[in-house]
């Protein structure tokens, strides 16, 4: 049977306005960052759910038990705030578990947990990611940052390999692909440090409890990941070490 992964997050709304001459109009679309990401999950033979941010708000599991359905969680560009805040919280005060503090227990007793790096995850542009307030923080490799850690470099920039020899790089070989951007974070002294960026994470994994998480402080889609690595040929190999590695 296959392995099933909850990815959550990834996608948004964009509300665009032009303005021509006396007139204006506004125009909205939906979009993701799916298209690379999903695909080497399902290549990698594991089963997936996505949910996206919206719909996340109000389906992420509200139970332990929902929770451990999934061998591995994916947290990806999704703030912490629509895990918190869910809609009958905002709309009628109404309460209900905090999601957070589910996470942790998820991974202490056994569950893996893999975070992206994005606009709202880490802590996200002007901090509105507040990942490092909640518990999810307890059961991360890499202490978070209390402000915008966002690192644009659209220049672009290289990872660097730390430990070669370990299972997340398996088969992966070579220079790096060249990226746009990361969220800045502190490795934590009991994680393993696999890749840096800029000095800093890029992939650190860490065994809290009886569960393992993992952080790619970059994006899995552009306009962080471009297509020079989306498209590269250890996109789908890196990906699936991860999964691998944290659910065995």
């Amino acid at each position: 049977m296959a392995k099933k992964v909850l990815f959550a997050g990834e996608s948004w709304m964009a509300v665009q306005t032009e303005t021509k001459g006396f007139n204006s109009f506004s125009a909205a679309k939906y979009e993701t960052g799916l298209g690379w990401i999903d695909k080497a999950i399902e290549k990698a033979g594991y089963e997936l759910t996505y949910m996206p941010n919206h719909i996340a708000n109000d389906s992420f599991p509200f139970t332990i038990e929902e929770l451990q359905e999934y061998d591995c969680i994916v947290l990806s560009d999704i703030g912490a705030d629509t895990l918190l805040i869910p809609s009958e919280t905002f709309s009628s005060g109404k309460m209900f578990p905090n999601r957070c503090q589910l996470l942790k227990e998820y991974v202490l007793q056994g569950g893996a947990l893999l975070m992206f790096g994005g606009y709202m995850t880490f802590n996200g542009i002007g901090g509105q990611g507040k990942w490092w307030a909640t518990p999810v923080q307890d059961v991360l490799p890499v202490q978070l940052l209390p402000y915008d850690d966002r690192m644009e470099h659209c220049e672009g920039i290289s990872p660097e390999t730390i430990l070669a020899e370990h299972p997340v790089l398996d088969g992966i070989q070579g220079e790096w692909p060249r990226l746009l951007g990361y969220n800045k974070s502190i490795v934590k002294p009991e994680a393993e440090l696999v890749a840096s960026i800029c000095g800093d994470p890029f992939i650190a994994v860490g065994q809290y409890g009886k569960g393992r998480s993992a952080v790619f402080s970059s994006d899995c889609s552009p306009h962080w990941a471009p297509l020079e690595f989306c498209q590269w040929e250890g996109y789908d190999r890196l990906f699936k070490n991860l999964l691998d590695y944290l659910t065995e």
